[in-house]
């Protein structure tokens, strides 16, 4: 398609990214760019590229790429309970300052010849004359979009159960971390990493999270409503700097418009509306826990570009990217949906030890095999393992066997519950849960559909049967889904598993 004009509306990576790739693309189109924001204003902390969304961006744009890793910082990741620590290699993926990143988008974007406007806020129905002119706008304005509000994309927001702030350090964190901490109004749980510097001169993203009873219970309902719009909740970071000083080692927290929020995940049944398409945030978000609003905007940038590039004319080419995009986005969304369901009930897996808990969270969304988990930490998972069965680890190549093998058959006769759901927290888990109560004592086995999420979905609605009523809890499900039952009973998720044929 030949393009002459180009407007972008947002100056976070997916826009100014875009705006790189089309320029690149079309060196005789004027491709503009408007960000309400000043070019040195940001909002938020650090951000993270995992090695997957460097291998694409090194397809596309190698120049870009070279330069944001030089300015990230890699590191492993462990998860710290009690005193006690479970380290994963995972020193592919690369923190970089949101600023910084924002800066090195911004100078290739002027390099590659983007004209650049900041300062002005615009949506697809405020543009100036020049620009009401564009054969494209692309719509990068966030979670927010006003293009998306204003046109016809037909969009849903979910909001979620759980509450999350976004704060920072001013050190580097070692690793990424995962740390509950117990306080006096319940459990609180960092997510966090460094991104910039050393330990002496650095910083850290520090992502926090906890349960709405907690949340209450700390007051944090009130100094969230007495918040001005652009304050931080300077009562609630105090608070969390006391709580969190083990991991913080005497440093303070950092706010930037920081406050409590829900995770609201966007979806749309249409991605484009006229010449105006949606891009990252505005047509779509994954829970942050294993979604990335970065990622999936610049990856979102590739596809629209090529799409814009190779396609003859401007429907075909918005078909073709939503074409190519949704899959992909559809099945994060999903993975995300699943991370997001099991963080909001975190708190009530502190009783497994680390090395379990970490593989429960690897296993979490089903996107992590665990024989591949096993293969990439073999120390935490051999203890896991010698915590569940006992004895010597497995052979390599083993661990499913291993653990089907060690695990009891259920006993007979448990009465059998049929299910069919999405969520285990919902209206209908708490229906199910009454159900599986009235059966008394002797414990329960839950089937239902053979397909594998359904199974996945099963094993947490098991989990949470396990915790709330007590009693022996298997699973019902095809031996082709041995893995996912191997890691359901490593993770605590069901006492047995019953191997049936699919149906």
């Amino acid at each position: 398609m030949e393009l002459h004009r180009v407007a972008v509306l947002g100056g976070g990576p997916g826009g100014l990214y875009a705006a790189r790739l089309l320029k690149l693309a079309n060196p005789a189109c004027e491709v503009v760019l408007h960000e309400q924001g000043e070019p040195d204003a940001t909002f938020g902390f650090g951000v993270g590229l995992a090695a997957g969304t460097q291998r694409k961006l090194e397809a596309a744009d190698p120049d870009t790429l070279r330069e944001i890793v030089a300015a990230g910082l890699r590191h492993d990741m462990t998860m710290t309970v009690d005193g006690a620590t479970a380290r994963v290699r995972n020193d592919r993926l690369v923190g970089i300052a949101r600023t910084e990143l924002l800066a090195v988008l911004q100078r290739h974007a002027e390099k590659a010849g983007v004209t650049l406007h900041f300062g002005s806020r615009s949506s697809a129905d405020d543009l100036g004359a020049d620009d009401l002119d564009a054969d494209v706008v692309v719509a990068a304005d966030g979670v927010g979009s006003a293009t998306r509000e204003a046109g016809e994309f037909g969009p849903s927001i979910d909001v979620g159960r759980g509450l999350y702030l976004w704060c920072g350090t001013d050190f580097a964190l070692d690793d990424a971390v995962f740390a509950p901490v117990r306080t006096e109004h319940g459990v609180f749980v960092t997510h966090a990493y460094p991104y910039a510097g050393g330990a002496t001169a650095g910083t850290s993203t520090f992502l926090i999270e906890t349960d709405e009873a907690t949340w209450r219970r700390a007051g944090f309902d009130a100094t969230t409503a007495a918040l001005d719009a652009d304050a931080s909740d300077e009562v609630s970071l105090r608070y969390l700097q006391d709580a969190f000083a083990g991991t913080l080692r005497g440093h303070r927290l950092i706010g930037n418009r920081t406050r409590w929020l829900r995770f609201r995940t966007v979806r749309c049944d249409r991605w484009s509306d006229g010449r105006a398409v949606l891009l990252g945030d505005a047509a779509h978000t994954a829970h942050f826990s294993i979604g990335s609003g970065t990622k999936l905007a610049m990856e979102d940038a590739i596809a629209l570009v090529e799409a814009l590039r190779e396609e003859p004319d401007r429907p075909a080419a918005f078909a073709r990217y939503e074409r190519v995009r949704r899959p992909s986005v559809e099945r994060l969304q999903e993975l995300a949906r699943r991370s997001q369901l099991w963080w909001e009930s975190f708190p009530d897996r502190l009783d497994l030890p680390v090395e379990r808990l970490m593989v429960a969270y690897m296993s979490r969304a089903g996107n992590v095999p665990l024989e591949r988990f096993a293969s990439t930490a073999p120390d935490v998972v051999a203890t896991a393992l010698a915590q569940y069965g006992g004895g010597d680890p497995p052979p390599a190549g083993a661990v499913t066997d291993w653990v089907l093998d060690r695990t009891h058959p259920a006993p007979a006769d448990l009465p059998v519950l049929d299910v069919d759901l999405d969520d285990p927290w919902s209206a209908l888990g708490d229906a199910i849960l009454e159900q599986a109560r009235a059966r008394g004592s002797r414990g329960i086995l839950l089937s239902g559909p053979a397909a594998r999420p359904a199974v996945l979905t099963r094993t947490d609605l098991a989990e949470r049967v396990r915790r709330e009523v007590g009693g022996p809890v298997a699973v019902a499900a095809p031996a082709a889904l041995r893995d996912d039952l191997a890691a359901a009973l490593l993770s605590g998720r069901c006492d047995h598993i019953v191997l049936t044929e699919e149906r």
